[in-house]
This record gives C-alpha cells, structure tokens and sequence, in this order.
C-alpha cells in the first residue's frame, strides 16, 4: 500500500500532490521551451484550484511564487516575474504584542478599559460628556449580563471612575435612560436559539405542543 505518511511531504497542501508532481516532471524537460510551455499550463492549473486567489492584488504574481516555492526556486524557466528570495517567502511574521496586564474587571473586560483610558485623555466637551454616556450604557449591559438584573447609575460611574484611577470624571446630573421592560440579557451561548426577548425554552415547548397535535 502506498500511504501519504510514506510520501515526499507536500510543500504547498492547498494545491496538492499532483501539482507538486507536475512541477517535478517540468523541471526534469530538457527543451527550455517546451519546459517554458508547460509550466505556464501549470500556473493557470493551480489558479483554477485556488480561484479565491483572483481577489487578491498582484494574484497572478503569487501563482508564480508560489510555483517557485513547490519547485525549490531551482526550476530553470523563463518567468514574467522576478524569481523571489527564499527568505521573503519562507520569513515569519512579527508577533503580536498582547497585554498581558490583568483586566480589573472581568465583567466588563479590556476593550471597555481601553476606550475609558482613550476617553479620559480627551478635552473636556460635549463630544466626550457623549462618549461617556454611551461607554456607560454598554458598562451596564455588560454588568447585567455577569452579574444581576439590576444596577443603579452610580455604580456604573463609579466602576467608570475607578478603572480609569480617577482620570475620568462623570459629569454632575448624567442620568441613563431607564432599561426597557422586555429587555433580556443573556451571557453568550445562553438563549441563542430564540428570537426576539421570548424567555429561554419557549420555542421548544411550544415546537413539543404542535408535535403532539399533528
């Protein structure tokens, strides 16, 4: 039996072995023309087995490279395009920094910290008096889903005053508009199923009702 473990390992997977045999098989052609000929039917094979590729800039110039890269930047052809450095190709990318500060509250988590330090290094103004009242009616969404049904304005001012050390001040007299008595919040993964504020299991008792009639 001729297993895939037992087989040369595939450079590129996204376009299989066959291609990785037919690139092989050109550069074992001795004619430069012929070799020229076929690899370009090679090219457009592997365009029509990754067509997604079209919607990317400069897609036929990644065919080639890519061709470069199953070939082992040794095949002897004349290409419309520079022959890539193995080490442009073959490079990792940069690592992403990730804060790995604690979060303060897991509640509302590190995005909401975020925008409180990048709102509270703004000039006092009517944008920023918004900013907050906005930033503080997602506060209290995400503290209803985590915690309880129930949380009045000043708490949420203080969590906003607190997480950014002070920085942040709440103007005197803001008030959140009331929360809608249909409102249903719901930890994610909780509820998904239904539609609209119908409470968790409405829908399946109902879908067990209509069983039983027919």
């Amino acid at each position: 039996m001729d297993y895939n473990t037992q087989r040369e390992k595939l450079i590129l997977p996204e376009y299989g072995r066959h291609v990785q045999k037919m690139i092989e098989q050109v550069k074992a052609i001795e004619d430069r023309d012929k070799r020229n000929e076929q690899i370009r039917a090679v090219v457009q094979v592997m365009g029509l087995l990754n067509p997604q590729m079209k919607e990317t800039a400069d897609w036929k110039q990644k065919l080639w490279d890519h061709m470069q890269m199953i070939a082992g930047f040794d095949i002897d052809i004349d290409s419309p395009y520079p022959v890539p450095e193995p080490k442009d190709l073959q490079s990792r990318p940069e690592a992403i920094p990730i804060d790995k500060t604690p979060v303060k509250a897991a509640c509302y988590g590190r995005n909401i910290e975020n925008m409180i330090d990048l709102i509270a290094g703004r000039e006092d103004d009517e944008a920023k008096t918004e900013m907050i009242r906005m930033l503080a009616l997602y506060m209290r969404q995400q503290y209803l889903i985590w915690n309880k049904d129930s949380v009045a304005d000043e708490t949420i001012f203080a969590d906003m005053e607190r997480l950014s050390g002070g920085r942040l001040k709440v103007p005197e007299g803001m008030q959140l508009k009331a929360i809608a008595n249909d409102a249903n919040f719901s930890r994610p993964g909780i509820g998904n199923q239904n539609s609209g504020n119908k409470p968790y299991g409405f829908n399946k008792k109902k879908n067990k009702k209509r069983k039983r009639i027919q």
